[in-house]
């Protein structure tokens, strides 16, 4: 049992240190584009509004998990059409929790026969580490029951977060280009003293973010005399020392249901189903870890949820209601 949970802990430390997972591995990409790009914001006449959770790698403690909440929105400033949008998450991994919060806003011109988005993101980044909770094996050869390298009391940081994207929106496909944590912010977290604030003596520790950069794109191919559509996606990460991918073939059928299959990388394959009535959504998707942590995992699962909501951006609003006062 503790070689099993040494191994674990192993593969999480490679993973974090490898892959660096600030943000989340969303298997639904597709559908938050704006959790990976301010500029994909405001593409459509709706208020959009997505939330959900992803567990991954279930069955080992510790692993990750994510949330997240995002909503974005078309608006005018004279004939000029811009988007804005917000951007919550939270991942948690190990010991580590991460809060990423941030306020977006696109500019966008028509040109080429579709529309090109320029946005931006401007937010911060906290971070805490429960050292309380850190436990080092000791009594044997092996290993040491102290590490002047790891902290033993929980401790927090906040640093100023930016990025910044590309996107072009077509009738019949998008694609976009964004770089997250585009200063690569260094947090220096503080001990956490007893009644909850922070202490300004002792040790202090530095975590900085990788900025990754992210290229998304995508098409709706309608099948010929059907009432189905095809929706290929793709998304490629990278942090400058770890690139990796996912790949997504879904069917839509009356852009009512959806589902499909996808590869991640050299760590899963992944099955998606989706349902869309009246302006909500609801999806929901599993992946069958390749790799071998799937010794100790049965897998991961996302559940994504959301509400649209009609906007008119015409120059006069047909659809104005009178007070009930004068009805």
């Amino acid at each position: 049992m503790k070689l099993r949970a040494l191994l674990i802990i192993g593969i999480i430390l490679q993973t974090l240190c490898s892959r660096a997972q600030t943000d989340g591995n969303l298997t639904q990409y597709y559908e938050v584009p704006s959790y990976f790009n301010p500029s994909a914001i405001g593409n459509s006449d709706y208020i959009r509004i997505r939330g959900g959770a992803r567990m991954q790698w279930v069955g080992i403690d510790n692993a990750p998990k994510t949330f997240l909440g995002v909503a974005d929105m078309p608006f005018k400033i004279g004939s000029k059409r811009l988007g804005t949008g917000v951007n919550l998450t939270q991942e948690s991994i190990g010991l580590y929790k991460t809060l990423n919060l941030g306020a977006q806003i696109a500019y966008k011109l028509r040109k080429f026969g579709g529309t090109w988005s320029v946005g931006l993101q401007l937010g911060f980044v906290d971070q805490t580490f429960k050292g309380s909770e850190v436990r080092l094996p000791d009594g044997d050869d092996y290993h040491q029951g102290t590490d002047d390298a790891i902290p033993t009391t929980d401790i927090h940081g906040t640093a100023f977060d930016f990025g910044a994207g590309l996107w072009y929106q077509h009738s019949k496909f998008y694609a976009g280009i964004s770089c997250t944590h585009l200063t690569s912010p260094s947090i220096t977290m503080n001990a956490e003293s007893a009644s909850g604030g922070s202490e300004t003596s002792g040790r202090k520790y530095e975590f900085q973010i990788k900025r990754t950069l992210y290229f998304t794109a995508g098409c709706n191919i309608p099948i010929k005399n059907t009432l189905f559509e095809l929706a290929p996606s793709v998304l490629v990460r990278s942090d400058f020392s770890y690139t990796g991918g996912i790949v997504t073939a879904r069917a839509r059928y009356r852009k009512m249901f959806s589902f499909g299959i996808g590869y991640r990388w050299d760590d899963a394959i992944v099955a998606t189903v989706a349902v869309e009535f009246k302006n909500f959504f609801l999806g929901y998707s599993y992946d069958y870890t390749t790799s071998a942590i799937r010794q100790a995992s049965s897998g991961s699962h996302e559940i994504l949820a959301g509400y649209s909501l009609k906007l008119d951006l015409g120059d006069k609003n047909t659809h104005r209601q009178k007070s009930v006062r004068f009805m």
